[in-house]
């Protein structure tokens, strides 16, 4: 075991210290300009992001974060009580289904206006 510790302390420093030495440290004007796509940038680089694209990606990572939630439902069956889980996974569906439906009718799905 100490035998593996050292060996292990030993390979992560002599890494280190070898991509700290070895790349080559000489910038130039391309390297150094913001831009790297080939392009002078075309107006500012600072221009706000439209509310809808926030709306639409908050409900991506809800729906997304639903299917990781519900993936365990299936194996439920194998439960003393499969029906409790099958209920309160019904009851997530339902809400975000509502949830969904709200925001289709409020058009807030709707990107250009």
């Amino acid at each position: 075991m100490t035998l593996y510790t050292s060996i292990s302390i030993a390979l992560a420093l002599m890494l280190a210290i070898i991509s700290f030495w070895l790349p080559s440290m000489s910038p130039d004007s391309e390297k150094l300009s913001p831009y790297e796509c080939g392009f002078d940038p075309i107006g500012s680089a600072r221009l706000p992001y439209s509310m809808r694209f926030f709306l639409v990606a908050i409900l991506f990572l809800l729906f997304d974060l639903e299917i990781a939630l519900l993936l365990p439902t299936p194996w439920a069956s194998q439960f003393l009580a499969p029906y409790s889980t099958v209920l309160l996974s019904s009851i997530v569906l339902f809400l975000l289904t509502l949830g969904f439906m709200y925001e289709w009718t409020q058009g807030g799905l709707e990107w250009a206006e």
